[in-house]
C-alpha cells in the first residue's frame, strides 16, 4: 500500500518489507537503511542516505506530493494532456509571497495580505477576481479624488480662489462627501486586511496602510463635523483646523494603482508555463487497425497508437518514428534551434514541430507522462518555491511592521513635543508619511517574483528547476561530478574497429558475429548488428544459438560455428589469443570493450565497441573549467575506459570502477573536504549520488528515478546545459540582491525623509501623497526588474 508517495510493501510476518525513499525513489530495507527513518504524520518513512533523510525532514510535504498534486495539474482519463484545470476539478490559490499558504477560493493571503493566485495555470483566459475588484475600485475612487484634489489644492492657491464660490465650512463638508466614498468603499479591502493581520498577529504592509488612512481620514472627519473640539495646536494660521482628505483619498487611489499594476505584471509571470502550454497540439491523425485514417482529440490517444505525423505538424505525443524520416525542431524544450534528423528507431517528443519529412510513429507516452507535461509541472511547482535568500526577507519583515508602528509614533510625539505650530499637525502628517511609504511589499515581493520568472526562463532554455534552492546553490557550486555514460557519452554503443588476423578490416567477420547476435538484447549486440547493417551486409540465420551471461554467445551461422566473446572465455576454451593480443591491448587503451570472434574454433578477428563522447562535451568541459569548476569522472566502468574519456577531455580526477551504492560516499568525501558538489547523472544508479550531492542535475534523456531524485534536469542531457544552468543561477541572483537592495535602501531612505529629520536643515516634509506614490512605484519597480530575467541570455 502506500501513502503520501511513501510506498510499503507488507509481507507475510518474517519476510523482508522494502520501502521505497520517498526522495529518490530508491527501494530501501528498513533493516539495513544507511539513512535511517524519520517520523512523519504517524508513519515512519526510510531512507537511502542522510541526505535524502535530511531533506525530507525539511520538507515532507513537498516529497510527498503537496507541491503542485497531479490530481490538480492534469485532466483525468489516460490522454492528461498538458497540466491544465479540468472542469470541476478543485483549484488551489497560493500566495506568491508565502507559498505555503493554500486556500481553495481566491482572496488575501492570511499572513501577508496579498492577492493569492491560481496554482493551476491554464490557456483559457483567466478571470482574475482580485484584479477586477481592484480595477473598479480604482476607477471609482480616481472620480472621487480628481474633483476633490482640485477643491483641496484650489484653496491652496494665492488668493484662495475655491473660496469666492465655496466657504470654507462648506468645503469642508464637499470634502467629507467626496473623501468618504474613497477611503470607505475604494479602500475597504485594505481595511480588512488590516483587521485580519491584527486577529491573526501577523503584522504586514496593509496594517501600515490601513492604520495611515484610517488616522488621516478619522481627524479629517472630527475636523468638519466637531471641529470646536480640536486643540488649537492643530488649526492652521487662518484658525480652521487642517483637513486631510485628499491625502487619504489619494493615498487610497494611488495603492489600489499600485496594486493593479502589480497584479497585471504577476500575470505575465506565468507566461512560461502558458507558452508551454501552448505548445500543445489539439488532435492526432491515428492510423486505424483497417488502415484508414482518422483526426481524433488528443486525449484520446492511448500508448501503443500508430500515428502520422505530415510535414510542418507538430508531434502529438512522445513515441519512438516506425516509418520515415525527418528532421525536427526541437527547441521548444532544448534551445537549441539546429533541427535534429529523425530516422526509424529514434525518439520523439510531443509538441516538437516537425520539419519537410512525414513519418509514422507509435505513442509511447501521452497525456500527463508526457515529457511537456512534466516540464509544465516542475515549472509551476519550482516557482512556489522558496529560496534560502528569502530567510533574510522573512527576517525582516518579522521586526519591520512593528518597527516601523514605533518609528511613526515616535515621530507624533517629537513633533508634537518640539515641533513648529501648529505642531500636531506637523505629527500626523509625519506619522502617516512614516505608515505609508515603509510598507513592505517591495521587500517581499523581491525575491518570490524573481524565482518565478528565473525558472520560467529556464524552462525556455531546456533547464528544468526543481526547486529555488537548487536554483541558488548551484551558483556557489564549485565541483562537479559527471557520470560517463549518457552524460559525457552518448549512452549508445558503437562498433569502432574490425580487426582480421592479419590485421585490416574484416567485413566478413562484423558479417557474422551481426548475424550470430541479432537474437541477443545485449547493449553491444546492438552495436554490433547496428554496424553490419549501416555497412549494407547481408545477415544470415542462426542456429543452435546459447549464451552465457559475462562471457559471450555460440550458434551455427550457415553451417560454421561462431563464437563471440570476451578473453576470459576464450582462454577458458583453450583458444591461443596472441595473434590480436597487441591489437587488443591498444583497443583497450582508447577506452573501448574487446570482444573476439572465433569460428569453427580458430581465432577469426577482434570487434571494438566504443561509446562516442557527445559533440558538446568537449565544450562544456571546457567552459566550466573557465569559470573554475573543477570535474571528477565518476563512473562504474574500467579504468582504462574512464582514463580515456578523462585524457579526451582533460578532466584529471577519476574515480572509476565505483559500484552505484559506493557513489553517494565518494560525493559525501568531497563535500567533507568543504567542496559545494553538483552531480550530473542520467541512470538509476546515479540517484543516490544525486540525491546526497548539493545539487543534482539529471540529464532529461535519463530515467525517471534520476530526474526525480535531481534539483535541476536538462530536457536535452547535454552538458553544456550545465552552463546554462549556472548562468540562469547567477542571472537570478543578481536579479534578486538588486530587489533586495533597492526594497531596503528605498525604506532606509524614505523612513526618515516621511519622519522629518530633514525639516530643520531643508524645510522639507514628505507629504503623505508622495509617500504613497512613493511606495506604490517601489513595489511596481521590483516587478518590472524581475521581468527583465525574460531577456537573460544563457
Amino acid at each position: 500500500m502506500s501513502e503520501g508517495g511513501a510506498k510499503i510493501t507488507l509481507g507475510r510476518p518474517g519476510s523482508v518489507r522494502l520501502q521505497t525513499d520517498p526522495v529518490c525513489g530508491m527501494k530501501v530495507d528498513p533493516a539495513t537503511a544507511r539513512g535511517g527513518s524519520h517520523e512523519h504524520a504517524g508513519r515512519t518513512y526510510w531512507f537511502c542516505n542522510p541526505r535524502c533523510r535530511e531533506r525530507f525532514a525539511a520538507s515532507p510535504e513537498h516529497w510527498l506530493g503537496a507541491g503542485p498534486s497531479p490530481g490538480a495539474m492534469t485532466a483525468p482519463g489516460p490522454a492528461a494532456g498538458p497540466p491544465v484545470a479540468a472542469a470541476g476539478e478543485r483549484v488551489e490559490y497560493v500566495c506568491p509571497m508565502d507559498p505555503q499558504v493554500l486556500e481553495t477560493k481566491p482572496g488575501p493571503c492570511r499572513i501577508c495580505g496579498m492577492s493569492l493566485e491560481p496554482r493551476t495555470v491554464t490557456l483559457a483566459e483567466e478571470r482574475n477576481p482580485e484584479l477586477e475588484d481592484m480595477t473598479r475600485r480604482l476607477r471609482v475612487s480616481l472620480a472621487f479624488t480628481v474633483p476633490l484634489l482640485a477643491l483641496a489644492m484650489g484653496s491652496m492657491l494665492p488668493g484662495h480662489p475655491v473660496h469666492r464660490f465655496v466657504s470654507p465650512a462648506v468645503q469642508g463638508w464637499l470634502e467629507l462627501l467626496l473623501a468618504t466614498p474613497v477611503v470607505v468603499w475604494g479602500g475597504w479591502p485594505f481595511f480588512e486586511r488590516m483587521w485580519t493581520s491584527f486577529r491573526t498577529g501577523r503584522l504586514n504592509m496593509f496594517t501600515l496602510i490601513g492604520i495611515g488612512t484610517g488616522i488621516a481620514w478619522l481627524y479629517s472627519v472630527s475636523a468638519v463635523l466637531v471641529p470646536g473640539a480640536l486643540p488649537v495646536s492643530l488649526r492652521a494660521h487662518d484658525g480652521e483646523p487642517g483637513r486631510y482628505f485628499e491625502s487619504a483619498a489619494v493615498i487610497v487611489a494611488l495603492v489600489l494603482m499600485g496594486q493593479v499594476l502589480e497584479l497585471r505584471a504577476r500575470q505575465r509571470t506565468s507566461g512560461a508555463i502558458k507558452a508551454l502550454l501552448g505548445l500543445a497540439p489539439k488532435t492526432a491523425r491515428r492510423l486505424e487497425g483497417d488502415g484508414s485514417e482518422a483526426d481524433v482529440p488528443l486525449e484520446a490517444v492511448l500508448p501503443g497508437d500508430r500515428l502520422r505525423v505530415r510535414p510542418g505538424e507538430k508531434v502529438p505525443v512522445d513515441g519512438v518514428v516506425l516509418e520515415g524520416a525527418t528532421s525536427i525542431d526541437e527547441s521548444m524544450i532544448t534551445g537549441e534551434p539546429v533541427p535534429v534528423e529523425k530516422e526509424r528507431g529514434s525518439r520523439v517528443t510531443g509538441s516538437t514541430l516537425n520539419g519537410t519529412g512525414g513519418f509514422v510513429m507509435r505513442a509511447l507516452k501521452v497525456g500527463s507522462e508526457t515529457l511537456l507535461a512534466r516540464i509544465v509541472l516542475l515549472v509551476a511547482e519550482a516557482q512556489r518555491s522558496r529560496a534560502p535568500i528569502q530567510r533574510l526577507a522573512d527576517s525582516v519583515a518579522a521586526w519591520f511592521v512593528p518597527a516601523v508602528v514605533a518609528v511613526a509614533a515616535s515621530a507624533f510625539v517629537v513633533w508634537a513635543l518640539v515641533g513648529p505650530q501648529p505642531r500636531f499637525a506637523y505629527a500626523l502628517v509625519a506619522a502617516v508619511s512614516v505608515l505609508i511609504i515603509a510598507c513592505p511589499c517591495a521587500l517581499g515581493l523581491a525575491t518570490p517574483m524573481s524565482i518565478m520568472v528565473g525558472v520560467g526562463r529556464g524552462a525556455a532554455a531546456g533547464v528544468l528547476v526543481r526547486n529555488a534552492e537548487a536554483l541558488e546553490t548551484l551558483a556557489r557550486v564549485d565541483t562537479l561530478v559527471v557520470d560517463k555514460t549518457g552524460t559525457l557519452t552518448e549512452g549508445r554503443p558503437s562498433v569502432a574497429s574490425v580487426v582480421g588476423l592479419d590485421g585490416q578490416d574484416d567485413p566478413e567477420a562484423l558479417r557474422l558475429a551481426a548475424s550470430l547476435e541479432q537474437g541477443s538484447e545485449h547493449p553491444l549486440a546492438g552495436a554490433i548488428v547496428r554496424a553490419a547493417e549501416g555497412r549494407g551486409l547481408v545477415l544470415a540465420r542462426v542456429e543452435g544459438f546459447s549464451s552465457s551471461t559475462g562471457r559471450g554467445v555460440r550458434g551455427t551461422v550457415e553451417g560454421r560455428v561462431v563464437d563471440l566473446g570476451n578473453p576470459a572465455s576464450f582462454e577458458e576454451r583453450g583458444l591461443d589469443l596472441t595473434a590480436l593480443a597487441g591489437a587488443a591491448e591498444g583497443e583497450r587503451r582508447e577506452g573501448r570493450t574487446v570482444v573476439f570472434l572465433a569460428v569453427d574454433g580458430r581465432l577469426r578477428a577482434l570487434l571494438s565497441v566504443a561509446d562516442p563522447l557527445k559533440e558538446s562535451a568537449r565544450e562544456a568541459v571546457r567552459d566550466l573549467h573557465a569559470e573554475g569548476v573543477e570535474l571528477v569522472l565518476l563512473t562504474g566502468d574500467n579504468r582504462a575506459a574512464a582514463d580515456a574519456v578523462g585524457r579526451a577531455l582533460g578532466i584529471a580526477r577519476i574515480e572509476a570502477e565505483v559500484l552505484p551504492e559506493r557513489k553517494a560516499e565518494v560525493v559525501r568525501g568531497l563535500q567533507a573536504e568543504g567542496r559545494v558538489v553538483a552531480v550530473a547523472g542520467d541512470g538509476t544508479n546515479d540517484a543516490p549520488a544525486l540525491a546526497a550531492a548539493h545539487v543534482g542535475i539529471a540529464m532529461g534523456t535519463g530515467t525517471d528515478v534520476a530526474m526525480h531524485s535531481a534539483g535541476i534536469t536538462l530536457v536535452k542531457g547535454d552538458l553544456r546545459g550545465i552552463v546554462r544552468a549556472r548562468r540562469l543561477s547567477r542571472a537570478t541572483l543578481a536579479n534578486i540582491r538588486q530587489n533586495l537592495f533597492w526594497a531596503f535602501f528605498y525604506n532606509a531612505l524614505g523612513i526618515p525623509l516621511a519622519a522629518g529629520v530633514l525639516y530643520p536643515w531643508l524645510g522639507l516634509l514628505l507629504s503623505p501623497m508622495v509617500a504613497a506614490a512613493a511606495m506604490s512605484l517601489s513595489s511596481v519597480t521590483v516587478v518590472t526588474n524581475a521581468l527583465r530575467l525574460r531577456r537573460a541570455r544563457l
